[in-house]
């Protein structure tokens, strides 16, 4: 009996150990019956059921880093190569990704539509959308018939999306303390369908461009100012939710980016949403970061909205030839690679270690 009791410990303490990916000190004098059972109770909790949808902000982030570096692919030969390779990373990742939360829809569909259905969380569905339509910039030059297939995928996605979740705001009784920033999601995905859409070599692109800008700036004009006046008037958001705060300035840079994808100019309006986004920027970059958060997927918030502020910027000094411009364009690409390789690397820890795919 005694020598039964020693195996079943020794086998809980190589499997915690294999489990954790990590070598742990664990001595026998402190290994009892209640800490194989939390330990049993921890393997139970590691699941695909975890996988958290804020996750797709990763890819979008990567792709936009990678559409960042290509726009310097003519005056910079590294570049390219910088653009090719973070792109099929972020193909990668994105793919996993879609399989992963497929796996979780088809083992537990009620976990999903719960998360679908909350007033936070349900917006960052919008993030699977956005994803698949930078994706389908990234996959242009490989191939013309996937980029305009999921360039239509993630259009359709959106315009479902966008559409549910101002039905759900509309049934009234909403609580001004969820109006967070992840409500812009929808609104910059709609915006993002002419970002990466507007020269599709589609008859009806067009038309169907010129309705997503439209929806887009109406749901980005409306749930800013309630996102605006909830941060103003009530409780501070929990910290946790602190980068979040980021996505504020992506309806000005990713609607710099449509605007000028579509009409082909950077004019003076242009110009108001390139710098109001910049201010933005430096302001929130201030709260944000004077006192960050406990590191959590969260933090790839602030990927896509600076990946944004980022290709605007590139784009803005190239067609204004200012020394100051360029200099600031390329500082804040600087500061989004560092930013994103950080957020990859953490990321990839906390995965190793058991910790992503964990309950809360």
């Amino acid at each position: 009996m005694w020598l039964q009791t020693e195996i079943v410990m020794a086998e809980n303490i190589v499997y915690v150990i294999l489990s954790q990916y990590k070598v742990t000190r664990i001595t026998m004098s402190t290994f009892n019956s209640e800490t194989i059972y939390t330990f049993q109770k921890k393997r139970v909790e590691i699941s695909i059921r975890n996988l958290p949808v804020n996750l797709f902000g990763s890819v979008m982030g990567l792709a936009g880093l990678s559409l960042a570096w290509g726009q310097l692919s003519q005056k910079m030969t590294l570049a390219s190569l910088i653009s090719s390779v973070t792109g099929l990373f972020a193909s990668a990742i994105f793919i996993l990704l879609l399989l992963g939360y497929f796996v979780k829809w088809i083992r537990y569909p009620k976990v999903v539509k719960s998360e679908f259905s909350h007033p936070v969380t349900g917006n960052f569905f919008g993030t699977i959308a956005i994803a698949t339509l930078l994706m389908s910039v990234v996959a242009a030059p490989y191939s013309t018939l996937l980029s305009q297939t999921l360039w239509i995928t993630g259009g359709g996605l959106t315009v479902i999306l966008t559409a549910i979740v101002v039905l759900r705001l509309l049934t009234g009784n909403q609580a001004l303390s969820s109006a967070v920033p992840a409500w812009l999601i929808p609104g910059v995905a709609s915006l993002d369908i002419t970002v990466t859409g507007a020269h599709m070599p589609i008859a009806w692109a067009y038309e169907f461009n010129f309705f997503a800008m439209a929806t887009g700036t109406m749901v980005a004009v409306i749930f800013f100012n309630l996102i605006f006046s909830r941060l103003v008037h009530q409780a501070e958001m929990p910290k946790g939710m602190t980068p979040s705060l980021m996505i504020l300035i992506a309806p000005f840079e990713v609607g710099f980016m449509a605007y000028t994808n579509f009409w082909g100019e950077v004019d003076y309006f242009a110009m108001l949403l390139f710098y109001s986004g910049l201010f933005l920027f430096v302001v929130l970059s201030i709260r944000i970061f004077r006192k960050p958060a406990s590191f959590s997927t969260a933090w790839w918030a602030i990927s896509f909205p600076v990946a944004a502020l980022s290709n605007a910027a590139l784009k803005f000094a190239d067609t204004q030839q200012s020394t100051v411009l360029i200099i600031l364009s390329y500082a804040i690409l600087a500061l989004l690679t560092i930013a994103l390789a950080i957020l990859t690397f953490k990321t990839l820890r906390i995965l190793f270690n058991g910790k992503l795919l964990s309950s809360p």
